[in-house]
C-alpha cells in the first residue's frame, strides 16, 4: 500500500507539473500535453476530484479559444470527454454551461457534446430534451459553415450521433437505469432538426458536405421510422440518399445509411412501397455489379449485406428481381447475382428456404451461358446449395447433371480446343474444372432431398468416357448412397430412399456398368483411388449387376481385397485376379445372352482409353476372357474373325489381337486354331490383300499372326497343346517365318528388328508353355534348330551399341529352350554361355552407349535394354549352372565368369558382379561338394568396389554363397548393411563390409579357410586400395572367428603369409593387414609371442616395433600384452636395481602405449614403476655390449643418444603420461616438454619429479591415492636416488587437501622430517618443501606438529653451503608462520628474525626476496615480547630496505616497499607515511636522491639517531655488486649529510667517508661516478658551515 500511495504522489505530481505548463501560451507545448494527457486520462482509474476540475476548467478554456490552432482546440475537446468517464456530471454542465439558447455555441462546444452523447449515451439521455432544444433555437443562427458542419454537415457531425444515441435508447430503453422517457419528444426534435436542415441546407451544400448529411442520414430516417406519424416523412427522404450515388468516394457511406434504414424497417415491420423498393434492389445491384469499373471492396460488401436484410425481409420480391435480371445476358450481372445468392445461402435465412423452387429456376437461366467466369459462379452456387439442403428432388438433378457437364466441357476445352485458348482462357476452364470436381468432393450425398435427386440417375456418369476424371468422387458418392440404403434396409421392411425412377434419364446396363468398373478397378494396382472406389462399388452392388452375383461376390471379393490392405499389390497379380473374379462370375452367371452382351460392351468400351494405359491392355484381357467364357462357339468364331479382318477398332491390333485371341484360346483352342489357319489361307492370297490395302482398313501381316500363334500355345490348355504343337503351331510359326526371311523366292538373314523380336517372342512363349508341360512330353525336336536361330541372332548383335532388344528377347528364349528335353552336355553349356558373355559384358560403358540415343527418350530405350539384357544373361547362367548336379560342372563353368569380376574396367565387373548376384541367390541348392571358400574370397573384396553397384552385389553374392549351401544367415540384418553399400563414403564402405564379414566369417567351414586365405592374399597383391582393404578386413574377420581353430593349421596358414610377404611389403597397406594378420594369430598365443619379442636387441629396430605396436592395436591381446609387460617389469625391479631386461620391457611398453592403448586401471602402477625404473637408472649407460652388434648399422648421432636408460625410460614415462592426459588421468605439466630434460638429468631430477607430481589430475584422487601407495616405499629405500624421486613427489602431493583427507600423509609427515636432517642437500630440500606444503595441505596439522616443523625449517636456514636449501627454508616458514600465533613462535622468533637478517643482501634474487617478505611476515609475531627487540632489528634492516627498494629485481623493490610502511609504527615514525604513501601512489619510481632527501628531512626532524644508524651501517653498500645499490647507498649518504645536525656531523668520520667517496668517483657507473661528486660537494659545504659556526 505504502509504494501504490508514492506512485499515486508522484503521479499527481506529475499532472501538476502538467497543469502549470498549461498556463503558459506555448501552442506548441500545448499540443503535445494534451495528446499526453488524453493517454494519461484513458489508461487511469482514479484521479484525484481537485485535479479533474482544474482539468475541466483548463480544457474547456483551450477548446474555446479562437485564438489557439484547431488542432489544440480539438485535442483539448479529447481530454474534456475523456475526463467525463471520472467526472460526467462536471463534464456535462461544464459543456452545458457554454451551450444556451438562442446563442451560438462555439463549434468545438458542439462537438464535444456530440461525443460525449455517443460515449456516455446512458448518461447523455437525460439531458437529450434541454440539449436539442437549445440546438433547435440555434439553426437559424448558424450562417458560418464551420458552425453547420458541427450541427450537421461537419466532418463530425452531431445530428448523425445524436440519432444514434437516441435510437439505442428508443429500441434498449429497459437496459438504461432510470425510468422510461418519452422518446416521441426526443425524435419530435430531431424531426424538426433533420427537416429543416433538409429543407433549407441540403439543396445548396458541396459535395464533401453532401457526405455529412449522408452519414446522419441513415441513423436520422432509422429512428424516425419508429413513429407512424413520421414514417411516410422517413420513407420519403430515401430517395433522396438513393440519389446520392454519384462517385465512388461517398457511395459506401451512402449504403451504410441505407443498410441502416433497412435494418430499422425489418425492425419496425414496416413495408416499403413498390417502386422504392425497386429503385433499392437496382441501386443496391449497380453497387455490386458494376461494369464500367470494378465495385470499392467496402461498399461491395456493405451492399451484400443490404440483399441480405432484403432476403429476409421482402424474399419474393428479391427472387424476382433477380430472375429479371439473370435474363439481361450481362456476364457481370449474372456472376453479382450468383454471388449475392450465394451468400445468402450461406447466411440460412429462414425465408428464403421457402423459394428453394425460384432459386433453381434462376441457375437454369445461365446454364446455356459459355462465359468461364459465370460457369465458375454457377458451380460455387450449386456447391452452397448442396451444402445447404437448397435442392428439390423435382427440379434439382440439371444443377448435378451441369457439375458432370461442366467437367466435361472444361476437359474438352483443355485438351482438343476449337480455337487456340489464351492463358487467361486456359487458367479459367483449369479453374472451372478444378471447382466442379471441388463440388462433387463436397457433396454430401445423403443431405435432406438429394438422395432422390441422385438415385439412380448418377449412374449414367459412370459409363462414360468424358467422366473418367470425376470417378473418384462419383464412386464415392454411389457408395454412400448404396450404403445408406443397405442400412436402411436392415432397420426397416421397406426402403423409400433409392427409388429407381429414371425418368427421361437413361440408365447404363448391368453389362455396361461390369465392363467400366473391371477395367476402373486395375488403377488399384497403381495405388490410384478410381481404382479403389470401383472395386469398392463392386462389392456392395452386386444386385445391381446380376443377383446370381451376390453370394459369389461376397465371398470371392473380401479375398480380391485381401492382399490391397495397407499396400499396392502388383498389376501382373491383380490383373490375374481381376480376371479369375470375371471367369467365375460369368460361369456362376451361365447366360450365354448376357455373356454375348457384356463381350459387346467391353468392345464398344474400346475407345475410350489409350492404347498404351493399363486399362486398355486388361481390356483385350478381359475381352479375350468373356469369349473364353461364352458357350457359344460361333459367336466366338466371328468375333475373332471379325478382329482379324478389322483389327484397328482394337487399338494395337498387334496386342489386341494376341492378348484377345490368347484368351479366348483357354477355352476355344480349336476354334482359335481354325480361324487363324482360315485367315492364314485367306491372306495369301494377293488380291485379297489388295482389298484391305484399297479399302483403307489395315489388316494384320504375317508377323502378327507369328505372335499369336506364340500367345495360343502360352494360354492353351496343356492337354490339348501338345498333340497340335508341332503341325499346328511350331511349323506354323517356323513358315511364316521362313517366308518373311525369303526375297524373291530365296532365302535370306533378314535384319527386320520387328521379325526377329515377333519369331523370338513366340519361341519364348512356346518354350513356357511345353515347359509347363514337360511331364507329358519326352523330347522337343525343335530345341536344336530354335536355339540356333537364337544364337545367330545374339551372333549377329553390334558389339558397341546396344539400340535393339533382339539380345535381350534372345536369351530369354535361350533359358526357356535350354531346360527342354533333351539335356545339354557340359561342352554345349560352357559354348552357350561363353558365347553369350562374349556378346554382353564387353559393351562400351553404359554412359557411352546411352550417347547414341538422339533424344531423352532413346537414352532411356538403351538404359531400359541395357538392364533386361543383364538380368536375362544372369537368368540364363543360373538355370545353366544350377541345372546340373555335378559340383565340378557347376564350378567350371563359375569360372567363366572370374576373368571379368577382375577386370581393369569397372563397367566390366560391374556387369560380371550384376550377373554373379543373379547366379547366387538364397533359393537355390548347390551341390553338396561345391566349395566356397576360394570364390568367397573372390568376391569378398569387392563390397568395397568403386561402383556401388558392384558393392551390392559382391555383398550379395557373398551372402548367396552361404544359402545355396544351406547355411542359415541374419537375412534381415545383411540386406540392410547390403543397402548401406550404396554410400560412396570409404569409410561407410569399409564398416559395412567389415560388419558383413564379421556375421559370415563364424559360418565359413574351416577346412575351406586355407583357400579363402589364399584368394584374399591374392586380392591383397593385386586389387584396387579399397578392394585391398576389403580384403584385409575379411582376411581378419576370419582369423578372428576361426583362429582358435586354426592349431593344426598354423604353421601353413604363416607360411602361406611369408610367401606373400616379399610383394606386399611394396604396400603399406596391405603389409599393414599382414602385420595384423599375424597380431590376430598371436592373440591366441600371447606370452610366447612377446617372450620371443622381448629378445631383440635393444634398441628396437623398425621391424621389432611395428611387430610390437601390431600387436598393441590388436584390442584382443593388447589389454593382456600391457598387463603381462607390466608384470615383467615389476619382477626385473624387485631390488630397487634396473637391468637391460627391464629396459626392454619399458621399450616394449613405449611401443605398446604409442599406439594409444588405454592405461585406466592400470595407470597407477604403470607410472609407479617407470618413475622408480627413471630414479633406478639415472646416471647409468647402457652396457657396450648391448651396443656393439647394432653400431655398425646405426649412425653417430642416434647411437649417443639412444645409448641412455634413463632417457630410454622417461621417454617411456613420458608416452604413458600423455596417454593418461588424454584419458584424463593427468593434465599438462606447467613445465610442458622441459619436464623431460629435467628428469632425465642427475642435477635436476628432483625438480622434474615435483613438476611431475604437479601435472597429477587432482579430481582423480583415488588414481593418486593408488599411486602414493606404490611409492611409499621409497621414502625407505636402499636407493638414495629413489628417495629423493619419491621425496620430492610426496613433497608435492603434501599441498592438497584431498589427499590429506584420503591419504596416509601423517605418515608420510614423518619421513619428511627426518629426511629434513639428512645429509644429501637435495633430500634436505624436498623434504623441507613437503613440510613447508603441509600449510597449504593441512593447515591443523601444522599447529598440531608446530615445533618439529619450525625446528626442521630453521635448521634449514643453517645450511650456507646450498642456497637452495636456505631458500626452501624461507619459502616455508613464510607459509607455517602464516598459520602460527606469537604464542606459537615465541620460543624461535629471535632465532628466525636473526637469520632472516642474514640473507637481505643474498646474491640470490630469490632468498633475497623470500627473507624480505617473511621479515615483513613477521612483523605481525612480535607479541610484546619482541617488539623492541623487533624494532632494534628494524632499524639495523632499513639501510636494506631503504636500497634495495632500487633493486634490480622490481619485485624486491616492492618488498622493501612494503616492509618498510610495516616497519614505521615500530619506530614511531608515522610521519614518514607521507614520503612513502608517494611510493606507493606514482606508477613508476621517484628519483633516488629526491626520494631520500625528502625521507630524511622527515626522519631528521623525528629521529636523528636513525639517522645516523643509516649513516654508519651505508659504509657496506658501497662496494655493493650491483650498480644500482651502490648509487643508491651515495645518494642516501648525500641526503643523509644534509640532515643531520651539526652536532652529528662533527661525529662524522670525514676522512674515510671522503676517501670512499673518492674511490666512488671512479666507478665504472656513470650514475655512482655523479651520485659521488654530489655527496662530496655536500659534505665539503656542510663542514664549512660548522667551521663558520665554529
Amino acid at each position: 500500500m505504502t509504494q501504490g500511495t508514492e506512485e499515486s504522489v508522484e503521479t499527481f505530481g506529475d499532472i501538476n507539473l502538467t497543469l502549470g505548463m498549461l498556463n503558459k501560451e506555448d501552442n506548441i507545448s500545448k499540443e503535445d500535453i494534451y495528446s499526453h494527457l488524453t493517454s494519461f486520462i484513458q489508461n487511469t482509474d482514479i484521479l484525484d476530484d481537485a485535479i479533474v476540475q482544474r482539468l475541466i476548467y483548463y480544457a474547456s478554456k483551450d477548446m474555446r479559444d479562437d485564438n489557439i490552432l484547431r488542432e489544440i482546440r480539438m485535442l483539448a475537446g479529447e481530454v474534456l470527454v475523456s475526463l467525463a468517464a471520472h467526472d460526467f456530471n462536471s463534464v456535462m454542465y461544464e459543456v452545458q454551461s457554454n451551450f444556451r439558447i438562442l446563442e451560438l455555441p462555439n463549434e468545438f462546444v458542439v462537438l464535444a457534446l456530440a461525443e460525449l452523447t455517443t460515449s456516455y449515451v446512458s448518461q447523455s439521455i437525460p439531458f437529450m430534451t434541454m440539449t436539442l432544444l437549445t440546438m433547435q433555437t440555434m439553426l437559424r443562427l448558424a450562417e458560418e459553415e464551420r458552425m453547420k458542419g458541427a450541427f450537421c454537415i461537419g466532418e463530425y457531425p452531431s445530428l448523425e450521433k445524436f440519432s444514434k444515441a437516441i435510437y439505442k435508447y428508443v429500441n434498449h430503453w429497459r437496459d438504461f437505469p432510470y425510468p422510461r422517457l418519452d422518446a416521441n419528444r426526443l425524435s419530435d426534435k430531431i424531426f424538426m432538426l433533420f427537416r429543416y436542415i433538409m429543407e433549407k441546407w441540403a439543396p445548396m451544400i458541396s459535395p464533401m458536405q453532401t457526405l455529412s448529411i449522408v452519414k446522419a442520414h441513415g441513423p436520422t430516417v432509422s429512428l424516425l421510422l419508429h413513429r407512424e406519424d413520421l414514417c411516410e416523412y422517413a420513407l420519403g427522404q430515401v430517395p433522396w440518399l438513393l440519389n446520392q450515388y454519384k462517385n465512388k468516394e461517398i457511395d459506401f457511406h451512402v449504403t451504410q445509411s441505407l443498410k441502416q434504414i433497412l435494418t430499422a424497417a425489418l425492425l419496425y415491420d414496416i413495408g416499403l412501397p413498390k417502386g422504392l423498393k425497386r429503385a433499392i434492389f437496382i441501386n443496391l445491384l449497380h453497387q455490386v455489379c458494376r461494369v464500367q469499373e470494378p465495385p470499392v471492396k467496402e461498399n461491395e460488401t456493405e451492399a451484400s449485406s443490404c440483399f441480405l436484410v432484403l432476403a429476409h425481409s421482402n424474399p419474393a420480391d428479391l427472387m424476382e428481381f433477380f430472375d429479371e435480371q439473370m435474363r439481361s445476358n450481362n456476364e457481370v450481372i449474372r456472376r453479382g447475382i450468383l454471388t449475392l445468392l450465394r451468400s445468402a445461402i450461406n447466411a440460412e435465412e429462414p425465408k428464403l428456404r421457402d423459394h428453394i423452387t425460384s432459386i433453381e429456376r434462376i441457375v437454369k437461366v445461365v446454364m446455356g451461358d459459355l462465359s468461364i467466369k459465370v460457369r465458375n459462379s454457377t458451380l460455387l452456387l450449386i456447391q452452397t446449395m448442396c451444402e445447404k439442403c437448397y435442392i428439390e428432388a423435382q427440379e434439382g438433378w440439371p444443377l448435378i447433371d451441369y457439375v458432370f457437364s461442366q467437367f466435361a466441357m472444361s476437359n474438352k476445352n483443355l485438351e482438343k480446343p476449337m480455337k487456340p485458348n489464351s492463358h487467361e482462357d486456359e487458367k479459367g476452364e483449369k479453374s472451372v474444372r478444378e471447382t466442379s470436381l471441388e463440388v462433387l468432393k463436397t457433396l454430401d450425398p445423403l443431405v435432406i432431398g438429394m438422395p432422390q435427386v441422385l438415385w439412380p440417375r448418377i449412374l449414367t456418369f459412370v459409363v462414360p468416357a468424358e467422366y473418367t476424371g470425376t470417378l473418384e468422387y462419383l464412386f464415392n458418392i454411389i457408395r454412400i448412397l448404396v450404403m445408406a440404403e443397405e442400412r436402411k434396409k436392415r432397420n426397416a421392411t421397406e426402403s423409400t430412399a433409392l427409388v429407381i425412377s429414371t425418368g427421361a434419364v437413361k440408365l447404363p446396363s448391368p453389362q455396361q456398368l461390369l465392363a467400366r468398373l473391371l477395367v476402373i478397378s486395375m488403377l488399384t494396382s497403381l495405388g490410384k483411388l478410381p481404382g479403389a472406389g470401383a472395386i469398392g462399388l463392386l462389392k456392395i452392388v452386386p444386385e445391381i449387376i446380376h443377383p446370381k452375383l451376390v453370394n459369389l461376390w461376397k465371398e470371392r471379393l473380401p479375398e480380391l481385397l485381401q492382399p490391397l490392405e495397407g499396400k499396392n499389390t502388383s498389376i501382373i497379380l491383380w490383373e490375374t485376379m481381376l480376371l479369375q473374379l470375371l471367369k467365375e462370375s460369368l460361369w456362376k452367371i451361365s447366360d450365354v445372352a448376357w455373356t454375348i452382351q457384356l463381350s459387346r460392351d467391353f468392345n464398344q468400351q474400346m475407345g475410350s482409353y489409350c492404347n498404351t494405359s493399363i486399362e486398355k491392355k486388361f481390356l483385350w484381357k478381359a475381352l479375350g476372357t468373356t469369349l473364353a467364357s461364352c458357350q457359344d462357339t460361333n459367336f466366338v468364331s466371328s468375333q475373332i474373325k471379325e478382329f482379324l479382318t478389322a483389327p484397328s477398332q482394337l487399338g494395337d491390333q498387334r496386342q489386341g489381337i494376341t492378348s484377345i485371341v490368347g484368351y479366348c484360346a483357354e477355352n476355344h483352342l480349336d476354334t482359335v486354331l481354325k480361324v487363324l489357319k482360315t485367315f492364314q489361307d485367306r491372306e495369301k492370297f494377293f488380291m485379297n490383300r489388295c482389298k484391305g490395302l484399297f479399302s483403307g482398313k489395315k489388316s494384320l501381316s504375317k508377323t502378327d499372326i507369328m505372335v499369336t500363334y506364340g500367345a495360343v500355345a502360352l494360354h492353351a490348355p496343356k492337354g490339348q497343346l501338345l498333340p497340335r504343337l508341332d503341325q499346328d503351331i511350331i511349323s506354323q510359326v517356323l513358315f511364316l517365318y521362313g517366308q518373311c526371311s525369303q526375297i524373291l523366292g530365296m532365302s535370306v538373314m533378314n535384319k527386320d528388328m520387328d521379325l526377329q523380336m515377333s519369331f523370338t517372342r513366340s519361341i519364348t512363349e512356346i518354350g513356357i508353355a511345353v515347359q509347363d508341360a514337360e511331364d507329358q512330353v519326352s523330347k522337343f525336336p525343335y530345341k536344336e534348330v530354335l536355339l540356333g536361330h537364337m544364337l545367330d541372332f545374339i551372333r549377329d548383335e553390334p558389339l558397341d551399341s546396344l539400340a535393339s532388344p533382339v539380345r535381350w528377347k534372345a536369351l530369354i528364349a535361350i533359358r526357356y529352350l535350354s531346360k527342354l528335353k533333351p539335356r545339354l552336355s557340359l561342352n554345349d553349356h560352357l559354348n552357350i554361355l561363353e558365347e553369350n558373355i562374349q556378346r554382353l559384358l564387353p559393351l562400351p560403358p553404359l554412359e557411352k552407349l546411352r550417347n547414341e540415343g538422339e533424344t531423352d527418350k532413346d537414352k532411356e530405350h538403351i538404359s531400359f535394354l541395357y538392364e533386361r539384357s543383364l538380368d536375362a544373361l544372369g537368368k540364363l547362367l543360373r538355370t545353366m549352372i544350377w541345372d546340373n548336379v555335378k559340383a565340378e560342372d557347376c564350378q567350371e563353368m563359375f569360372n567363366l565368369l572370374r576373368m571379368w569380376l577382375v577386370s581393369q574396367n569397372e563397367w566390366e565387373r560391374e556387369r560380371a558382379f550384376q550377373i554373379t548376384a543373379k547366379v547366387l541367390t538364397n533359393d537355390i541348392t548347390a551341390p553338396e561338394n561345391f566349395k566356397i571358400g576360394s570364390l568367397l574370397g573372390l568376391l569378398a573384396p569387392h563390397t568395397c568396389d568403386t561402383l556401388p553397384s558392384i558393392r551390392q552385389a559382391a555383398a550379395s553374392s557373398a551372402i548367396g554363397l552361404f544359402c545355396i549351401k544351406g547355411i542359415h544367415l541374419e537375412m534381415e540384418r545383411l540386406q540392410g548393411l547390403q543397402e548401406g553399400l550404396r554410400c560412396d563414403e570409404v569409410e561407410v564402405q569399409i564398416k559395412i563390409s567389415s560388419k558383413i564379414a564379421k556375421i559370415v566369417s563364424k559360418l565359413l567351414p574351416s577346412e575351406e579357410i586355407l583357400m579363402f586365405l589364399e584368394e584374399t592374399l591374392d586380392g591383397l597383391e593385386t586389387l584396387n586400395p579399397t578392394c585391398t582393404t576389403a580384403c584385409g578386413i575379411w582376411m581378419i574377420a576370419a582369423l578372428k572367428e576361426q583362429g582358435a581353430a586354426l592349431e593344426d593349421q598354423l604353421l601353413e596358414i604363416l607360411s602361406i603369409i611369408y610367401y606373400h610377404m616379399p610383394v606386399l611389403r611394396q604396400k603399406e597397406e596391405s603389409f599393414q593387414f599382414m602385420l595384423e594378420a599375424i597380431s590376430q594369430i598371436a592373440s591366441f598365443h600371447v606370452d610366447a609371442v612377446v617372450t620371443n619379442l622381448l629378445q631383440k636387441a635393444l634398441p628396437f629396430d623398425r621391424d621389432t616395433k611395428t611387430l610390437w605396436k601390431a600387436l598393441a592395436e590388436n584390442p584382443a591381446s593388447s589389454g593382456k600384452l600391457l598387463r603381462a609387460l607390466i608384470d615383467k617389469l615389476e619382477n626385473r625391479l624387485e631390488d630397487d636395481l634396473a637391468s637391460m631386461d627391464a629396459i626392454s620391457v619399458a621399450c616394449a611398453i613405449h611401443e605398446v602405449v604409442s599406439t594409444g592403448t588405454p592405461v585406466t586401471g592400470l595407470y597407477p602402477e604403470l607410472f609407479s614403476l617407470l618413475l622408480k625404473l627413471v630414479s633406478c637408472t639415472l646416471g647409468q649407460k647402457m652396457p657396450t655390449s648391448s651396443l656393439s652388434q647394432r653400431r655398425r648399422v646405426m649412425q653417430q648421432g642416434e647411437r649417443q643418444q639412444i645409448a641412455d636408460p634413463c632417457r630410454l625410460s622417461a621417454t617411456t614415462l613420458k608416452c604413458v603420461q600423455a596417454q593418461a592426459m588424454k584419458e584424463g588421468l593427468a593434465k599438462e605439466s606447467d613445465e610442458g616438454d622441459n619436464l623431460w630434460p629435467l628428469l632425465n638429468s642427475p642435477s635436476t631430477h628432483h625438480i622434474g619429479v615435483c613438476a611431475l607430481a604437479r601435472s597429477m589430475a587432482v579430481w582423480q584422487h583415488g588414481v593418486i591415492l593408488d599411486i602414493m601407495v606404490q611409492l611409499f616405499s621409497s621414502l625407505t629405500s636402499s636407493s638414495e636416488n629413489y628417495r629423493i624421486t619419491g621425496t620430492a613427489f610426496f613433497s608435492e602431493l603434501m599441498k592438497e587437501p584431498i589427499l590429506w583427507k584420503h591419504g596416509n600423509l601423517r605418515e608420510v609427515l614423518i619421513f619428511m622430517d627426518q629426511s629434513a636432517w639428512d645429509s644429501n642437500a637435495t633430500l634436505r630440500q624436498m623434504a623441507i618443501r613437503g613440510l613447508g606444503n603441509v600449510a597449504s595441505g593441512a593447515p591443523q596439522k601444522v599447529k598440531k606438529h608446530k615445533q618439529i616443523i619450525l625446528e626442521s625449517l630453521i635448521r634449514g636456514l643453517y645450511h650456507l653451503a646450498r642456497t637452495e636449501v636456505v631458500c626452501e627454508s624461507l619459502k616455508a616458514l613464510k607459509k607455517v608462520l602464516e598459520l602460527l600465533t606469537d604464542r606459537d613462535v615465541s620460543f624461535y622468533f629471535k632465532e628466525i628474525v636473526l637469520q632472516t637478517r642474514t640473507f637481505f643482501e643474498d646474491e640470490q634474487d630469490d632468498v633475497r626476496l623470500t627473507a624480505i617478505i617473511l621479515f615483513e611476515n613477521l612483523a605481525t609475531l612480535t607479541g610484546r615480547r619482541w617488539k623492541i627487540f623487533f624494532a632494534e632489528e628494524i632499524k639495523k634492516s632499513m639501510i636494506s630496505f631503504l636500497l634495495h627498494l632500487w633493486d634490480p629485481n622490481p619485485k624486491i623493490g616492492t618488498a622493501c616497499r612494503d616492509v618498510l610502511i610495516i616497519s614505521i609504527p615500530f619506530l614511531g615514525l608515522q610521519e614518514l607515511y607521507g614520503v612513502l604513501d608517494h611510493l606507493l601512489d606514482a606508477q613508476d619510481l621517484p628519483r633516488a636522491r629526491d626520494f631520500y632527501r625528502q625521507f630524511c628531512v622527515k626522519l631528521a626532524k623525528k629521529n636523528q639517531e636513525i639517522l645516523w644508524i643509516l649513516h654508519t651501517h651505508s659504509f657496506t653498500f658501497f662496494s655493493s655488486s650491483w650498480e644500482m645499490i651502490r648509487s643508491a647507498a651515495v645518494k642516501l649518504t648525500d641526503a643523509i649529510v644534509i640532515n643531520l645536525t651539526n652536532q652529528y656531523v662533527e661525529l662524522l668520520d670525514r676522512e674515510q667517508l671522503t676517501t670512499r667517496l673518492q674511490a666512488l668517483r671512479q666507478d665504472p657507473c656513470i650514475s655512482v661516478q655523479r651520485a659521488a661528486e654530489a655527496a662530496l660537494q655536500t659534505l665539503l659545504r656542510r663542514c664549512k658551515e660548522i667551521s663558520i659556526l665554529l
